[in-house]
């Protein structure tokens, strides 16, 4: 299949290949939302962000709540466009709560906003959700993170003092 050929490809870091192959597709299905993400992937890597952000929504035209397009356009926008980014990834958490690297790059541009609660709520979620995410938390919330859900404090139970 040629749209396995473009992603072994890019996977090669042959992008140029890879690019050409996923036109290939694009020619022939012009709304197929792999080879428009993939483009996308291929443009990210080359630090093409306006590239990869048209190819980004052209996934999304083809289906509005294609997860890794969101996510990528996430990413991307995060660093200029905060507000833009909070919103995505919002839809993304909300539509699979178990999202674990959205929850984690929310919480990193709810921080950038000022918004320290809900970025310390979005960590925690993130690390619950996946513990391995914990080093990633930046270390001004990494106490607030827990990994063990027994680490909450509890009422003392009658005859533990024994």
């Amino acid at each position: 299949m040629l749209l396995q050929e473009g992603i072994k490809q890019g996977e090669l870091r042959n992008h140029d290949l890879a690019e050409s192959i996923f036109r290939q597709v694009l020619t022939l299905d012009p709304g197929n939302k792999l080879a428009w993400y993939n483009l996308g992937v291929v443009a990210q890597q080359n630090n093409r962000s306006a590239e990869a952000l048209t190819a980004y929504d052209s996934a999304l035209r083809t289906d509005p709540a294609y997860q890794p397009a969101l996510f990528n356009k996430a990413i991307l926008l995060g660093p200029d466009d905060t507000d833009q980014a909070v919103s995505i990834l919002r839809r993304i958490v909300a539509a699979d709560p178990k999202a674990a690297t959205a929850h984690l790059n929310l919480g990193y541009d709810l921080a950038k906003q000022g918004r320290r609660g809900e970025a310390e709520e979005s960590f925690r979620t993130a690390v619950r959700t996946d513990p391995s995410l914990r080093p990633l938390v930046p270390e001004e919330f990494r106490d607030s993170v827990s990994t063990d859900p027994t680490s909450e404090p509890t009422a003392p139970q009658a005859g533990a003092n024994r």
